[in-house]
């Protein structure tokens, strides 16, 4: 049995993914976390947070990398980890930290903060030749201005280090790009508690088919698990409001995005990873979109779970372990599988969705998650505004994306003023 130490995690998909997988791996682990509440009021009504199942809990200041790691190391003297994991992409540099401090497996600390923060990112993949968008990083409004007068609207203003599409806009003229550093600007501080990089990056708004490449890497050594479609709406911002796995590609455009993405993970240096890379298939071209060095969220794992058989939870868990992940594949019944999300309009608290039971009934109906009556609902502005998702398989080929969209088309929510 081995004994992990989880620094943090994301409240939604993999903070119940990862307990499990490290249960039924055999394993165990201890939290260690600023604020266990965050966490506890999390949870639904009447019901224990599976992060809560661990063997021990710590409560450190995990936003203080210099005080965390002499603690850590004296915890490890008292209860010897053997990995170091999180799935929350604000302690990912700390976990890839603490598990050098401690010498134990994990990617190098310097590649993970690189593939952290955006602005870094474009950087170190610019400098490889690794395709991109033009790209600049501001430091101020007035270099914002004279950055899009050069690389010329549309464009797209993102924070360098926040995460689910925050504050990720298209603006098309000066005006918009005051109105999006500003509200960016407001918002200093992240749910962490950790103070932004005021830095702001601006991209060339590429156009084509947004995929994501999943895969582990593993001893000096990368394998695409497969290519995940994406749909996004809520513009200006960019906001997914759906996922197939396999994408419904050519082969050729399939495997021209599995190769850049493997390009981009060798740039950054990412190894003894679970990546998430995505990527635009543009007419010149894929271009990378960011480099995510952990597993998909929206649940893209369970996605390719449902398809392959493979559990991309374990496997971060055994890369995390310094062990060769199990990534063959099993037949599983299903040719493809797809998430479609239940995004507000408008804001207010949700009364009801109606045409829950229909849904709930469907042939091939692999998930339905909804939102409860008396939810406080604002406008969807990033991928943190849902109101549920629907998720479906097809046995026969890649018609799961076009089930799932039926399956939403039936779901009606009651939004009503506060």
């Amino acid at each position: 049995m081995a004994h992990l130490l989880m620094v943090e995690s994301w409240v939604g998909s993999m903070s119940r993914l990862l307990p499990r997988a490290i249960r039924e791996g055999g394993h165990e682990f201890t939290f260690l976390t600023r604020d266990l509440h965050h966490y506890v009021r999390s949870a639904p009504e009447g019901t224990a947070h599976p992060l809560l199942a661990a063997r021990n809990v710590l409560t450190a200041d995990t936003n203080d990398i210099e005080a965390l790691l002499p603690l850590v190391e004296r915890a490890h003297g008292a209860l010897e980890f053997d990995g170091v994991i999180t799935s929350c992409d604000y302690y990912l540099p700390t976990a890839a930290r603490i598990a050098g401090s401690l010498g134990l497996p994990g990617p190098a600390a310097a590649a993970v903060e690189n593939a952290c923060r955006k602005d870094a990112t474009r950087r170190v993949l610019a400098d490889a030749a690794v395709p991109g968008p033009r790209f600049a990083v501001c430091a101020d409004m007035t270099e914002a201005a004279d950055a899009a007068r050069e690389i010329g609207y549309p464009l797209v203003l993102k924070p360098v280090d926040l995460c689910a599409g925050m504050f990720v806009r298209r603006v098309d003229d000066e005006s918009e790009l005051a109105r999006a550093y500003r509200a960016l600007a407001d918002f200093p501080v992240n749910a962490r508690g950790q103070r932004r990089e005021p830095a702001v990056l601006l991209e060339e708004l590429l156009r084509g088919p947004e995929v994501s490449v999943e895969t582990v890497s593993f001893a000096g050594a990368a394998q695409v698990v497969g290519v995940t479609d994406k749909s996004v709406g809520g513009a200006p911002a960019f906001i997914e409001t759906g996922h197939m796995f396999p994408a419904a590609l050519a082969a050729a455009d399939a495997e021209a995005a599995a190769e850049t993405a493997l390009q981009a993970l060798q740039a950054l240096g990412l190894d003894g990873v679970v990546a998430h890379t995505e990527i635009k298939l543009t007419p010149d071209g894929p271009r990378v979109v960011e480099v995510n060095s952990r597993p998909a969220g929206n649940r893209i794992t369970e996605l390719i779970r449902h398809v392959t058989g493979i559990d991309l939870a374990a496997a971060c868990v055994d890369v995390a372990l310094g062990r060769e992940p199990d990534l063959r594949r099993r037949a599983t019944g299903l040719h493809s599988a797809a998430i479609g999300f239940l995004v507000p309009e408008t804001g207010g608290v949700l009364e009801s969705i109606d045409g829950s039971d229909e849904v709930r009934a469907a042939v091939g109906l692999l998930e339905i998650q909804l939102s409860e009556p008396g939810k406080p609902v604002k406008a969807a502005g990033s991928n943190n505004d849902y109101l549920g998702h629907v998720m479906a398989g097809d046995a026969g080929g890649l018609g799961a994306r076009e089930r799932v969209e039926t399956l939403l088309s039936a779901l009606c929510p009651k939004v009503v003023g506060r």
